[in-house]
């Protein structure tokens, strides 16, 4: 990929903003759009991702880490119980594409990581927040997820997820849907 491809496909898109006060306020609102760099620095969009069905989009804090791979693990290996429900996961951090391949190749992740490096997506959903580990407070990305169907509104937000056991709270979700 030249230089000039590879500034543009770092650049992601703007998403609109909504309220972030609380994750769960936007079920049932539209999703924010966006267009972001996938593990080669394809651009991928929601508008066409949720062409084919709903979209499992969560939110992750660090690629390698043990609670993230957990969660990338999870999905992966309910992918093929997702698939039949016509649902598609994708993921997204604040992670470069090639964190993201690394990631990807060392777990067979089997579906689209999206990098966010100016975290303007995480902004648009609401769970780019304060966050504290060890009485130090810093600005990161809260675990969260949204199932959005097919005509771009978020049926089902999970703020704060808990890793065990998430899955299978998505599944029992995407099968609520009409």
């Amino acid at each position: 990929m030249s230089p000039t491809a590879k500034k543009r496909a770092s650049k992601p898109m703007a998403a609109k903003s909504v309220d972030k006060t609380k994750t769960s306020s936007l079920e049932g609102r539209k999703a924010p759009l966006f267009e972001l760099p996938d593990r080669d620095g394809n651009r991928v969009a929601l508008k066409d991702l949720i062409k084919t069905g709903p979209v499992v989009l969560y939110f992750y804090p660090k690629d390698m880490t043990p609670g993230c791979t957990t969660e990338a693990c999870s999905f992966r290996d309910h992918s093929r119980e997702l698939k039949a429900m016509g649902a598609q996961v994708v993921g997204i951090s604040a992670d470069s594409p090639a964190s993201h391949a690394k990631f990807a190749d060392k777990y067979a992740l089997n579906f689209p990581l999206l990098s966010d490096p100016d975290n303007r997506v995480t902004r648009a959903y609401g769970v780019y927040k304060k966050k504290s580990l060890y009485g130090r407070e810093f600005m990161g990305i809260e675990r969260s997820t949204f199932i959005i169907d097919s005509k771009g509104v978020i049926r089902k937000a999970f703020p704060k997820v808990k890793v065990d056991g998430h899955t299978a709270e998505v599944i029992e979700a995407l099968k609520s849907l009409d």
